[in-house]
């Protein structure tokens, strides 16, 4: 069994704001809980990227001396799941939170190109319902408005349109590290299916599922943590 203090590194990739902000409290959880080497990777503030791009950044500062785990939340999914498909060698596993492979709305996929034009000031009200749903608190709710005020709307707009038009299903069958899918039992943004279509698509892709919102890593983290070390362990890496 892995000493709790034998935890690989732990690499996460962010949601649509792209900054690690949101992710300071799950790291500090993280590491309570044994992953001392635990990181988030923060997109540009200032400069769109697209599918490939992000990747590139992504796999840039990836660690290639010693082994991780790769964690894909929310927007950042299907560019862990891309990453994963051809993984680095020091890669042992992907854990996935309320995420998709593509587009969890399909229906608006043909009006992607109209989010480079679209308001990104969404009132707080709303995205707190959205996102964070009972279990917003003023602090979160702060760190929300925080994140999205650092980066440019324009990129915004750019990460939103990638969001509605991107398509990693591809990648699921060439997955073969161990992959863990953590689904938000009260989640207003992410559709059920969205997780269906990860675990169909990965062989042996296992589901643990949490009462909380979208946002699981940010308000359920020590469950987030406990469920990731678990997995770990059963797949004794």
């Amino acid at each position: 069994m892995t000493n709790p203090r034998d935890l690989p590194a732990l690499r996460i990739l962010p949601g649509l704001d792209g900054t690690t902000r949101m992710l300071d409290g799950f790291i500090a959880q993280a590491r309570a809980a044994g992953f001392d080497d635990a990181e988030a990777i923060g997109y540009p503030v200032d400069r769109a990227l697209d599918a490939d791009g992000l990747e590139a950044f992504a796999r840039e500062r990836l660690p290639d001396d010693k082994p991780f785990l790769l964690l894909g939340e929310s927007f950042s999914g299907p560019i862990a799941l891309r990453i994963a498909a051809d993984p680095p060698p020091t890669l042992r596993a992907l854990v996935l939170s309320t995420t998709f492979a593509t587009t969890p709305v399909p229906l608006l996929s043909p009006f992607a190109p109209l989010t480079r034009i679209a308001p990104v000031l969404t009132p707080m009200p709303l995205l707190s319902w959205l996102l964070l749903g009972r279990w917003r608190t003023p602090a979160l709710r702060t760190a929300l408005r925080q994140a999205l005020d650092e980066v440019s709307p324009d990129v915004l707009r750019s990460r939103a349109a990638l969001a509605l038009r991107i398509d990693a299903r591809d990648a699921l069958s060439r997955i073969r590290v161990p992959t863990l899918y953590l689904r938000a039992n009260h989640d207003r943004l992410m559709h059920p299916s969205a997780g269906d279509t990860i675990l169909r698509g990965i062989t042996g892709a296992r589901l643990h599922a949490l009462d909380g919102p979208h946002l699981l890593l940010q308000t359920r983290g020590d469950a987030c943590t406990e469920a990731i070390a678990a997995f770990v362990r059963d797949a004794g890496l």
